[in-house]
């Protein structure tokens, strides 16, 4: 299990839960999604397409997105390729107006070379996702858009 947190951002937790929440564009901008689609909708459950790069490794898989307005997002994944597959946007509120925004990722792939490959580049991928994230969010929002 990897957990990371990030710097605290100076919007509101429900800016920062949307931008999570908005899987489809998650190829945009973080590091890994080569492309992300929500295939249906059910309350506050999203069922979702994605294809995750590693290098020149592609992982297509589907996954459930359980969402906990405002402060966190699961993302699983029951696909025959992983042993287990978590992700977690948790977001939390500051004493300060904003919040911090971190992730929780545990991923176990079937395949031992994958998986040897996944255990070096995952700690690092995980910052630079955070990093990704932070960016995004004070584009659009700093900006005075959302």
């Amino acid at each position: 299990m990897i957990e990371k947190l990030g710097a605290t951002l100076p919007f509101s937790c429900e800016q920062v839960f949307d931008l999570a929440a908005d899987i489809e564009r998650y190829p945009e901008f973080l590091p890994w999604w080569v492309s992300a689609h929500v295939r249906k909708r059910d309350a506050n459950i999203c069922y979702v397409e994605q294809v995750m790069g590693l290098g020149p490794i592609r992982l297509r898989f589907e996954s459930e997105a359980v969402m906990y307005r405002p402060l966190r997002i699961k993302i699983t994944s029951a696909d025959v390729q992983f042993r287990k597959f978590e992700f977690s946007w948790v977001i939390t509120a500051t004493s300060l107006a904003g919040c911090c925004i971190g992730i929780a990722a545990e991923i176990d792939l079937r395949s031992v070379v994958l998986q040897t490959i996944l255990n070096r580049l995952l700690p690092a991928s995980i910052d630079e996702i955070v990093r990704a994230f932070d960016t995004r969010a004070h584009t659009l929002y700093a900006a005075g858009r959302g």
